[in-house]
């Protein structure tokens, strides 16, 4: 099998296109902005942050007996409630469901759980055509791609290129690209979709321990749909995503919009407790990996996520080179300390993929500490991880370098020479990765501790 690329070679390949990757950080920096204004305008925003992170503690903390209270409320409610170790069981379970209950056609809203858990192509490769309802996951479900954005799935892709989709599945006018005409499009193939469907999958944002009910959370009503005209439906979630109370709900509901694109709430938040009269509900909950994270004592705040995709969002890197270059279910900062998690080998470059600039931390609706995650485990794969023979000797080479000061003072004068009377040639090549798409700074002709020993005395 081909091993996947890193993420800075996936990085070079979307920057390639430096037009598209200026238009897709432009873009996404105007979700981030929506969101300072949305945030501003409320001012108890710490205090709410604050809130919701040590609710999370008071949850993560109680994992085990917040669950079993959830399970029991949840079948009291009527609903059949499923406990999948990992992606297989979670996948097996829905296809027993489908089976059992002799389903031919089914929706599902946005999820990014059984996008984790690779639900969309088990079940296609079982013979089911799943159809995808959310627009953006339509769109990139049409395009055969993944999501390159937990909230905005298809951020990647402009007007014209939607269209062209649209005019190759719908049969939309060639050129067309206005956003009213291709969603008209989209809704009248989707409602023959929702009306012929026997099952309905769905995510779920937020469980509640003390009712057994849960919520999904959407701006289009899909899930909706979906759900209340099909006679199963079948909630995916994963075990983090509980709180204690219903009371605790409105904490997330004004923080989860607002980070994620500057909205007040989401248009739909829709509340299940128990199965309509004749009609069947599944909860499905999901382990994968995430009672290992939280027993990483280092790690165990990254639980914490709500899904809101703000850390994308603001993130430099993220902006600037795509969800793609990730090679995850969850990119961007959050995705970077999640991953590892999961196959450390194969995520080992994504901890790198930051500035640890701590912007990322600074949006977080509840407060994970993410960019100084991203720097342990950068800690943790220089032990553990895939061997860097280069970079290893490079760091102690350095180390040896700075731990002798007349050493060091004497390769920076060398360096400053060699740098100055070097041909471009020699210094921008492809070994020096900083100067691909910058130039580096102006030599100095001194160094501060040279200029210091010479003017120290001047004001005495």
């Amino acid at each position: 099998m081909k091993a996947a690329p890193t993420h800075a070679a996936a990085a070079a390949e979307f920057l390639k296109d430096s037009e598209r990757s200026h238009w897709h950080d432009e873009t996404l920096w105007h979700v981030r902005s929506k969101r300072d204004v949305s945030a501003q305008k409320i001012p108890e925003w710490e205090q709410l942050r604050t809130l919701a992170s040590q609710i999370k503690d008071h949850v993560l903390s109680n994992l085990d007996n917040l669950l079993l209270q959830f399970e029991k409320k949840a079948q009291a409610n009527g609903i059949e409630v499923l406990w999948a170790k990992d992606a297989q069981e979670h996948n097996e379970h829905v296809l027993r469901i489908l089976e059992e209950n002799q389903v031919k056609q089914l929706v599902k809203s946005k999820s990014i759980l059984t996008e984790e858990c690779g639900l969309n192509h088990f079940l296609e490769d079982k013979g089911y055509d799943v159809v995808d309802t959310d627009l953006g996951e339509r769109i990139i479900q049409f395009n055969k791609q993944v999501p390159s954005h937990i909230v905005m799935p298809a951020i990647h892709l402009k007007k014209k290129e939607i269209g062209d989709i649209f005019h190759e599945h719908l049969g939309t006018d060639a050129g067309a690209d206005d956003p009213k005409y291709l969603t008209e499009a989209a809704r009248q193939h989707l409602r023959q979709k929702f009306i012929q469907a026997h099952a309905a999958i769905t995510g779920v944002n937020f469980g509640i321990a003390e009712t057994g009910g849960f919520v999904v959370c959407t701006n289009e009503g899909n899930a909706d749909m979906g759900t209340h005209l099909a006679d199963i439906h079948i909630a995916c979630m994963g075990i983090e995503k509980l709180i204690p109370r219903a009371a605790d709900l409105g904490v997330y509901l004004r923080l989860l919009a607002r980070s994620a694109t500057g909205q007040s709430i989401t248009n739909y938040t829709s509340h299940f407790h128990r199965p309509r009269k004749g009609k069947k509900m599944y909860l499905i909950l999901v382990d994968n990996g995430r009672t290992k994270q939280l027993g990483r004592e280092d790690f165990r705040n990254s639980l914490k996520c709500i899904r809101c995709g703000a850390c994308m969002n603001t993130c430099p890197i993220y902006r600037r080179s795509s969800g793609f270059s990730y090679n995850s279910t969850v990119p961007g900062p959050i995705g970077s300390i999640l991953s590892p998690g999961m196959d450390l080998n194969k995520h080992s470059t994504l901890p790198f993929a930051s500035t640890l600039c701590g912007s990322c931390s600074d949006v977080c609706p509840v407060k994970i500490n993410i960019h100084e995650q991203l720097y342990k485990w950068r800690q943790v794969i220089t032990k553990e991880g895939p061997p860097q023979v280069s970079k290893r000797w490079a760091m102690r080479f350095g180390g040896q370098v700075m731990s002798k000061p007349r050493l060091f003072e004497l390769m920076g004068k060398m360096a400053r020479k060699s740098l100055s009377i070097s041909p471009r040639g020699f210094v921008y090549n492809s070994f020096n990765a900083w100067g691909k798409h910058r130039e580096l700074p102006e030599v100095p002709k001194e160094t501060f501790k040279d200029w210091y020993r010479k003017n120290r005395n001047h004001d005495k």
